[in-house]
């Protein structure tokens, strides 16, 4: 297993991330547990931290964030050239919610805050057959965004989809670069905390109610992560 860099794009909160982790807390659980051999480093992109040469990593992971990608912020732009050259070396590469629209949006897809509102708790997503990364003909998977990639890049294939998010995952055409708008490394504890978070930030609360209560039906959380896992660790051709 290649060492994943986890780009940090989010900052939670000091008293949940006592509770549930950081980001790259949760998907060090999460692929850990999908892969006894991974090791991580993290850059703290939301923090201010350098990112690094992208062409020199083994694997890269971009993090969900509260920030949407169309933001003035004096780190998108950086972070997306970044994306573009790891795209161009074929560096492996995984990004989740944020982290997929970003990597969308710098590969020439469009990103916008969507007109269907709120995605929050358990969201069911039909999964294309013979995508060759995800098993299955479906994944329950904890959601928690208001803005889509409407268009993907071109050359990008759509590998799993709902009618609320039409294009949920996608698989690029370099082969080696993967992004996901759930959050498989949420733990339904956290999924729950921000279905509540929502809520304050004007989500309906019949949504919230209904978004919290199917977070007590299974999620697939674990195969996700499983499939992340493998994709990362592909062999790279030259």
């Amino acid at each position: 297993m290649p060492k994943i860099t986890i780009i940090e794009t989010g900052v939670i909160s000091p008293a949940n991330r006592a509770r549930h982790g950081s980001f790259p807390q949760m998907f060090e659980r999460l692929l850990g547990e999908a892969d006894a051999s991974a090791s991580f480093a993290t850059v703290r992109l939301a923090d201010g931290e350098a990112l690094p040469d992208s062409v020199g990593l083994e694997a890269i992971l971009l993090t969900g964030s509260p920030a949407g990608v169309y933001d003035d912020l004096d780190w998108i732009a950086p972070l997306e050239r970044f994306v573009r050259a790891a795209y161009a070396a074929r560096i492996p590469m995984a990004g989740i919610c944020f982290g997929h629209q970003l990597i969308a949006q710098a590969l020439g897809g469009t990103v916008r805050k969507s007109e269907k509102g709120w995605g929050i708790g358990r969201h069911v997503y039909d999964v294309v057959p013979g995508n060759g990364v995800i098993d299955g003909d479906r994944l329950a998977i904890p959601a928690s965004h208001q803005d889509q990639v409407i268009a993907p890049p071109t050359g990008a294939t759509t590998i799993f989809h709902s009618a609320f998010t039409p294009h949920a995952g996608l698989l690029y055409a370099n082969g080696v670069t993967l992004s996901v708008q759930p959050h498989p490394e949420f733990t339904t504890a956290f999924a729950d905390v921000c279905c509540e978070k929502a809520g304050q930030n004007n989500a309906p609360a019949p949504l919230v109610a209904a978004a919290k209560a199917s977070l007590e039906q299974p999620l697939d959380s674990a195969d996700l992560g499983r499939a992340i896992a493998r994709f990362l660790a592909r062999p790279r051709e030259a």
